[in-house]
């Protein structure tokens, strides 16, 4: 059994596979508590409902089996503070890819077929998480940030996505940041954005949970 938040079908809006049919599975819990956090409704008191529903591996299969997902997204929170290896496998079973979004911090359980990492700095990546990462996915909060991630990232040929902070996805400053910063180094750093939140594509699914972000606008989504 699994503390899920929400579950639905969408399309993935980020990153190497953006705009591709998706199952996302959100997990309850967070022990990294990033202050704009866009799913706070996962681990913080001002959100988290009285119970927790819990979902068994065999009914989570069953709901992705009824949809044409071409993978499965198990995100949070952070996902890798449960054992996931069970539900990966059971997914596998129905040939399913599983995709996992995680900020590295902890060991990770499962064969994922991709794994998105996007570094935090409130608790850094582990590295045998750095190099098993298919992809990284920068979150552009602050003057700096790109700069201290690459340098925690490291040496690699694998895509650096490049995030704003859904609060300053409008600030100049903050785009211009990214947009110089791709322009002086190319590959493998790349500008990215969260395409879903434009389309309101989660909330056609009426399983997808009220937007519940920190230190922002729930009307806006941050």
């Amino acid at each position: 059994m699994l503390p899920i938040h929400e579950q639905f079908y969408t399309f993935q809006g980020e990153a190497a596979h953006a705009g591709r049919a998706a199952y996302f599975i959100r997990t309850f819990g967070c022990p990294v508590h990033c202050p704009w956090c866009d799913s706070a409704g996962t681990w913080h008191p001002d959100y988290i409902p009285k119970k927790i529903q819990r979902f068994s591996v065999e009914s989570l299969v069953a709901e992705v089996a009824k949809t044409k997902a071409e993978f499965v997204v198990i995100t949070g929170g952070e996902p890798a503070i449960h054992n996931l290896a069970p539900l990966v496998d059971a997914l596998h079973a129905i040939e399913q890819k599983v995709h996992l979004e995680t900020s590295g911090s902890f060991a990770i359980k499962g064969n994922f077929d991709w794994i998105t990492l996007s570094p935090k700095r409130w608790k850094l990546p582990l590295a045998e998480n750095i190099k098993r990462a298919d992809e990284f996915k920068i979150i552009v909060d602050r003057e700096g940030a790109i700069e201290k991630y690459a340098e925690v990232i490291g040496k690699t040929e694998k895509p650096i996505w490049l995030h704003p902070e859904w609060s300053k996805h409008n600030d100049a400053a903050t785009l211009d940041a990214i947009t110089e910063w791709v322009k002086a180094r190319g590959a493998p750093y790349r500008a990215g954005w969260q395409m879903h939140k434009h389309y309101a594509a989660d909330l056609k699914d009426s399983r997808s949970a009220p937007a519940a972000p920190l230190g922002g606008d729930p009307k806006q989504g941050f």
